[in-house]
């Protein structure tokens, strides 16, 4: 083994954003590339572990397999951060919000690495692509000892070795590299609802993200991987898979195959696991095989999470977005034909560089049409490196609030009305668990991704199975029933 020396120096590698936009090396699917080194054999044993999880579906799919490496190493997980042997913060970095969060808590880790020295610190996922962000740790924060990116996980035993017997802070983030490592341990965080990966990386630079430079280029797990670990986890009793993707519907793209998205959500359909959803799709590719898909197989749950961004097509334009408001509004149609009773959620952004009152007003007509069940709304938060950071913006901060508040009034108006549609019917719930609100009352979500609260008078044992409930109250963002 090297001397730790030449560890350190060797695992020195700060992100660039120059190597991030590289999209010429081919991904390979590594089935061997995860290893523990000799003096990380139960090197955690007696120790503890908690990861704070920021961000999005990706995000959490990245921890379970970090719980899973650390658990494979001898660490037990406990609920408090602040008294955990290893610390571990895995970031998100699509707004400047999520940043400041994640900064204070390093900040409050702070006195806490000064009682306990041995502590170790680390911060993961995206923000450690960010060339900003890596230089502000290494600069104003001592305490953090560890530092790696997304394409580099499976490295985590042999990181800790070295944040373990060294007094530098271990950085070790790869900008253009990035492939698919199989076979990682992994500790999931339900036993009745599972994140499956089928894909990593986006390719599409729209002009607000930065996720095309944190999580790298596409890169697709194989088919039969993907479909075994369905059927894996519908042996070990799980209800419901999420198939999980920067686009999915870009899946297989970058593998020697002809096989499409919609491909695969048909052989994972016929592994006759009860549940199935996916995000995210873009709609430029949102095909009819795929639309004929969903809606030919019962176990593919009626919910579509389709981002629009924009009601604006010069908007759409400058978000380097490769659709029209028209030919979104053509997949709406079709996706509603072919299943009435289909529900639609989408992502907005209010207040991009440029857009003008007139266009915001396009966004809120576009609402207005597709009445969609939920959205996620926000303000636009500039991104380090981004070409919409470049572009010239003359709204207020006021302004953009004010406009962002009136469109979360029609995503309520229009959540509560189609929630009432569900009132005197009965759907079929997954319960997952006591609502967090009050342990009498149980709680699950319905095909169409509501979210039912019902109590449980009979107090059967039914967590974790898919049972009847009419509903008979609907609220803005929920549904109350009664148990069948």
């Amino acid at each position: 083994m090297k001397n730790l020396n030449e560890k350190v120096a060797h695992f020195f590698n700060k992100p660039s954003y120059k190597d991030a936009t590289k999209r010429t090396e081919k991904a390979k699917i590594l089935e061997d590339a995860y290893e523990i080194p000799v003096n990380m054999v139960n090197a955690g044993k007696g120790k503890t572990f908690h990861i704070r999880t920021y961000g999005c579906q990706s995000n959490e799919r990245d921890t379970e397999t970090m719980g899973g490496i650390l658990e494979t190493l001898g660490y037990t997980w406990i609920p408090e951060l602040e008294k955990a042997d290893v610390a571990i913060l895995n970031t998100c970095a699509i707004r400047e919000n999520a940043e400041n969060k994640v900064f204070g808590q390093i900040g409050w880790l702070k006195p806490l690495k000064k009682e306990r020295p041995d502590m170790i610190i680390g911060v993961c996922g995206c923000m450690a692509q960010e060339e900003g962000v890596v230089q502000r740790i290494l600069s104003k924060h001592p305490e953090v000892d560890l530092i790696f990116g997304t394409h580099n996980i499976h490295m985590l035993p042999t990181y800790l070795e070295s944040a373990m017997f060294s007094k530098k802070t271990i950085v070790n983030v790869w900008s253009k590299e990035g492939d698919v490592v199989e076979n990682l341990p992994v500790t999931r965080k339900s036993k009745i609802k599972a994140y499956v990966n089928i894909m990593f990386g986006c390719d599409h630079f729209c002009t607000y993200c930065i996720v095309p430079y944190t999580r790298g280029k596409e890169r697709s797990r194989v088919m039969k991987d993907i479909v075994n670990e369905v059927i894996e986890l519908k042996e070990e009793g799980y209800k419901e898979v999420t198939l999980l993707g920067q686009n999915v519907n870009s899946w297989a793209k970058d593998l020697d195959s002809d096989d499409k998205f919609s491909d695969l959500l048909d052989a994972v359909a016929k592994t006759e696991i009860e549940r199935i959803r996916f995000t995210t799709s873009n709609p430029w590719n949102f095909t009819d095989e795929l639309i004929n898909v969903i809606t030919n197989n019962k176990n593919i749950m009626p919910h579509i999470h389709l981002p629009a961004q924009s009601g604006n097509n010069t908007v759409l334009r400058r978000m380097a977005r490769r659709n029209t408001v028209e030919e979104y509004l053509e997949i709406i149609r079709k996706i509603r034909i072919a299943s009435p009773n289909i529900a639609i959620s989408t992502d907005l952004i209010v207040g991009f560089p440029g857009e003008t009152q007139a266009q915001f007003e396009d966004t809120l007509k576009l609402y207005k049409e597709v009445k969609y069940d939920t959205a996620y709304t926000f303000i636009y938060s500039k991104r380090e490196n981004t070409p919409a950071m470049r572009f010239k913006d003359v709204v207020t901060l006021a302004e953009k609030s004010a406009n962002l508040q009136t469109l979360n009034e029609l995503v309520k108006k229009y959540s509560k009305e189609n929630n009432e549609k569900w009132i005197g019917k009965t759907v079929d719930v997954l319960v997952e668990g006591p609502s967090k609100r009050n342990e009498n009352i149980l709680s699950g979500y319905s095909p169409q991704w509501k979210v039912v609260n019902f109590p449980n008078n009979e107090n059967k044992d039914i967590i974790g199975k898919i049972i009847k409930v009419k509903i008979t109250e609907a609220k803005r963002f929920s549904l109350n029933g009664e148990l069948i």
